[in-house]
């Protein structure tokens, strides 16, 4: 069954390259692109936008192909015209989503600015993009140790990671992050950043409504020196 060539962006510049970008605001409502959501343009979006869904609301074992067919409004046989398998979809998923979030949050990042704005910038550009695509990152989160992730996928996860890394070593050579594991920092940010969203889970609240403000704050101070 023929495959179709996988479409992503390019990859995000490391940081290092000059300017800052306009849009590190939250914006003030979400515009989660699905199904029910908005109109969808080709089978392939239709089929991504379905699977989406499924996958985080049933995992990836508990979703048949034949139940991405029917959302997606699609006959079974169609979606191994786009993809071969159901692991090359998820994996053709997390490669497309993993590369957009890194644009969002990379993409003109400010290197010789301080780390206290540049933790800033990046934590208001994961919460842009956690409002504008919940579904992706929910996504993102359940999917990034699955066994079912090729070595490409892996591969775009270790340089999202190398890149992040970077930042962090640098602002403790700066003496402007506590020392210890680059590891265990970015582990303890991204922990707060998805208890943010379960708390709006929790309560029923948009994501839009969380005090984003308030938390990168908190955070802030767990990690500096």
């Amino acid at each position: 069954m023929a495959t179709e060539t996988t479409r992503t962006k390019p990859e995000p510049t490391p940081p290092g390259s000059a300017g800052i970008s306009s849009d590190d605001q939250a914006p003030s409502r979400p515009s989660q692109a699905s199904i029910g959501g908005r109109k969808v343009h080709d089978k392939r979006e239709a089929i991504m936008a379905a699977a989406l869904e499924l996958f985080v609301d049933r995992g990836f074992y508990g979703t048949a192909v034949p139940e991405i067919a029917d959302r997606a409004g699609v006959g079974a046989g169609t979606i191994y015209r786009y993809f071969e398998s159901k692991e090359a979809l998820v994996n053709v998923m997390y490669r497309e989503y993993k590369v957009h979030l890194a644009h969002v949050v990379l993409d003109d990042f400010p290197p010789a600015a301080p780390t206290r704005e540049q933790f800033r910038k990046l934590w208001m550009r994961m919460s842009k993009f956690a409002i504008e695509n919940p579904l992706a990152f929910v996504f993102l989160e359940l999917h990034h140790h699955a066994r079912y992730l090729d070595a490409e996928s892996r591969a775009v996860e270790q340089r999202m990671l190398g890149l992040f890394t970077h930042v962090v070593t640098n602002a403790q050579a700066r003496r402007e992050l506590k020392p210890g594991s680059p590891r265990l920092l970015m582990g303890m940010v991204m922990g707060a950043f998805v208890g943010v969203i379960r708390s709006c889970v929790e309560f029923e609240e948009s994501l839009d409504k969380a005090d984003w403000v308030f938390a990168e704050q908190c955070i802030w101070e767990a990690i500096r020196i």
